[in-house]
């Protein structure tokens, strides 16, 4: 397929801001693309060379692609850097100076999909010595033979900053209206923007979408459920779990009280601590052990003594287990707040030091799969027993989740409080008969923790700081995420933020890690590619119309660096409109 096929659509989407209609352009393309190319469209649709859940990057940075630019089209750089802080765009940067380029040599190559993500891969591929020119060369080969408009998203794809508010959403809907669209009879109807349907194809409807979310949701892979969808429902359904690719974690809705929690779970019901610590997939074929990050990171390296403690304790060869870690301090062996362990997740050097300083526990509370055995749909109180059978408990280093099973809301309470003292969050009820759902809010199990919660949120810009602090970034721009997948503002943050690194989190910290992150600058201010998330607590939620959320914290502050959290785990929309209304109603 031609490149210039998928950057038509590209425009079209950048063109609307309506779910649906971005949705209906999807599925056109997706139906009339060949089995060959499907992975490689639905992977570049969502500004990606590689699945989510792969550890390989580009290495590509602002500054290689000025070069690049500087090699297709002869401009030098500080001029394409003037343009670039005018637009604050470097996409369209690329635009105009291959516009003026094409004008002069009226020479391109028709590109394809193929050869497009192929460069692109080879960007990852490419390290050594002269790594950084042979990055420069591949760029400037694909911009060279560029359109003006295929070199603004390539340029943008390389940068990972699309601009299409393509959410996951969107994705799978169109793999949806592709591949079943025509069983379904499916009409969009984009003069009124609305999806004409009866109520009896609605369910039928709801069926394959669910099916196409259930596949997402364990292969973490938009591309390969797409192919699997265009071989038809069987191959959707029959998508089966594979150690060493993480899939996406069941996440829990929040409960008031125990009464509550007893109404959403049932009775009895499970209970166990909520650790103050971050989850983390065991993972383990053989001899190979994998540890992925709620943010589908891979951690393995940075925790050896996780690493060799599951390996001596856990009695089976093959498995995907759901984790919480936490701190131990070894001189009081009492449990430490995130906080202590956080750095433990970025960490590259002096990591057996770092194990030995900071040793961790590994507490395990779910199972996907054991001995080569697909447990998802296992009643939750079996994938528990299962649990049981291959742990070998070791103190302050293993061990199944804390549990009670009652239904007397005194005995929960009781080990609520308990669990508070332990310096946990708080605690999780779990409806003993559910089975595990990747990623879903579906209320098989809610958390129940003190009223002030805090929220995780992401931060999206900021600005120089002023006299000593000028070299400094501050007063940083956080977001929430909407339904559509989309960073809305929800205000700025400035403190909690300390200037020497032995006190807590430093601006400079946060320097360092966004600097890279930088996709536009005017003046002090700056946006950034959302990345970094943050816990952040404040006094209430209050309504307003300056950003984008229609919400504003008040005196919000900044707790801790959520390295185990990605963007597209931060607080929802929704949950902040709960928030509004439940502090109203006190």
């Amino acid at each position: 397929m031609k490149y210039r096929e998928l950057v038509e659509v590209y425009q079209k989407l950048e063109g609307t801001t309506k779910r649906l209609e971005k949705t209906a352009y999807i599925s056109k393309l997706l139906k009339k693309t060949p089995e060959q190319d499907i992975q490689k469209i639905v992977l570049l649709l969502q500004g990606r060379i590689y699945p989510k859940w792969s550890e390989q990057e580009t290495g590509v940075s602002s500054r290689l692609v000025l070069k690049a630019l500087n090699i297709a089209a002869g401009i030098p750089v500080n001029e394409i850097e003037e343009q670039w802080k005018n637009t604050g765009d470097l996409g369209i940067v690329a635009e105009k100076i291959t516009a003026v380029k094409t004008q002069s040599t009226l020479f391109t190559t028709d590109l394809t999909v193929k050869k497009v993500l192929e460069n692109l891969k080879k960007l990852s591929e490419t390290e050594g010595i002269g790594a950084v020119d042979r990055k420069v060369k591949l760029i400037a080969e694909l911009l060279t033979s560029a359109t003006p408009l295929e070199a603004r998203y390539i340029t943008r794809t390389i940068l990972e900053e699309m601009r299409l508010g393509v959410g996951e959403g969107s994705v799978r809907d169109a793999i949806c209206w592709a591949f079943f669209g025509d069983e379904l009879e499916l009409k969009y109807n984009q003069q009124e923007n609305k999806l004409e349907i009866n109520e009896e194809q609605r369910q039928i409807y709801n069926h394959y979408v669910d099916a196409v979310q259930e596949a997402y949701d364990i292969t973490n892979d938009f591309s390969k459920t797409a192919l699997l969808a265009r071989q038809g429902l069987a191959s959707l359904k029959n998508t089966t779990l594979e150690t060493g690719r993480p899939l996406k974690t069941m996440l829990y809705q929040k409960a008031k009280d125990m009464q509550e929690a007893f109404e959403r779970v049932g009775s009895p019901a499970a209970f166990e601590y909520k650790y103050d610590g971050f989850r983390l997939q065991l993972h383990r074929n053989k001899d190979k052990i994998m540890l992925f990050t709620r943010r589908l990171e891979n951690v393995t390296k940075q925790f050896p003594d996780v690493v060799e403690v599951i390996r001596e304790n856990i009695k089976s060869d093959n498995y995907i287990l759901d984790s919480e870690i936490i701190g131990i301090d070894p001189q009081t062996k009492k449990w430490l707040a995130f906080q202590n362990i956080s750095q433990r997740i970025k960490r590259k050097y002096d990591i057996h030091q770092m194990a030995k300083s900071i040793p961790v526990m590994v507490n395990v509370f779910d199972a996907m799969q054991i001995n080569n055995q697909n447990l998802l749909k296992i009643p939750f109180k079996e994938r528990r027993q299962a649990i049981q059978k291959i742990i070998t408990e070791v103190p302050e280093k293993l061990s199944p989740a804390r549990q009670i099973i009652t239904d007397s809301a005194e005995k929960a309470q009781e080990f609520y409080e308990q669990a508070l003292k332990m310096g946990n969050e708080g605690i999780m009820a779990k409806n003993l008969n559910a089975p595990y759902k990747p990623g879903s809010r579906v209320g098989y199990g809610i958390k129940i923790k003190p009223v002030m919660e805090t929220l995780d949120l992401v931060i999206i810009g900021a600005e120089w700081g002023q006299g000593k602090r000028a070299n400094w970034l501050s007063s940083f721009t956080i977001a929430c995420i909407d339904a559509n997948g989309n960073f809305v503002e929800i205000g700025k943050v400035g403190t909690g933020i300390k200037e020497k690194e032995q006190e807590g989190v430093t601006f400079e910290q946060l320097t360092n890690l966004l600097k890279p992150l930088i996709t536009s600058e005017k003046g002090k201010e700056i946006t950034v590619k959302p990345s970094i998330v943050i816990e952040i607590n404040y006094e209430e939620i209050q309504k307003s119309p300056t950003y984008a959320s229609g919400y504003a914290l008040r005196f919000p502050r900044l707790i801790s660096i959520r390295n185990d959290r990605s963007p597209e785990d931060i607080a929802a929309l929704e949950q902040i409109e709960e928030l509004y209304f439940s502090q109203r109603n006190k």
